[in-house]
């Protein structure tokens, strides 16, 4: 059974025990988030209805926060003698997939 998942403006496929990188959440490490699911499938069973995927739950683990790889950014303007160079590391938080589960 796999999930595609809506986390921080993307779409991730997710199945149970994924180890997912996603956009910085609030919380704490060990915390639980739920995750809006925007298609599901179980075996060949498909469930894309809006009904039907407000039934299930997507939770994850907050395992902690990491930083992406560093971005070089250079300004430069010739015959000036301007230059400005800058970096750029994009927090992330990373989370374990624990259960997709079907409510009621």
């Amino acid at each position: 059974m796999y999930a595609i998942v809506r986390a921080g403006g993307k779409q991730e496929k997710v199945a149970v025990d994924d180890v997912l990188t996603v956009d910085r959440l609030p919380g704490e490490v060990g915390s639980t988030v739920t995750f809006p699911a925007v298609l599901v499938v179980d075996g060949e069973k498909v469930v894309s209805s809006s009904a039907e995927l407000a039934k299930y739950k997507v939770t994850a683990e907050i395992l902690g926060a990491v930083k992406g790889p560093k971005i070089n950014i250079m300004h430069y303007r010739s015959k000036t003698g301007y230059k400005r160079r800058m970096g750029h590391r994009q927090p992330y938080t990373e989370v374990k997939i624990t259960g997709i589960e079907a409510g009621k």
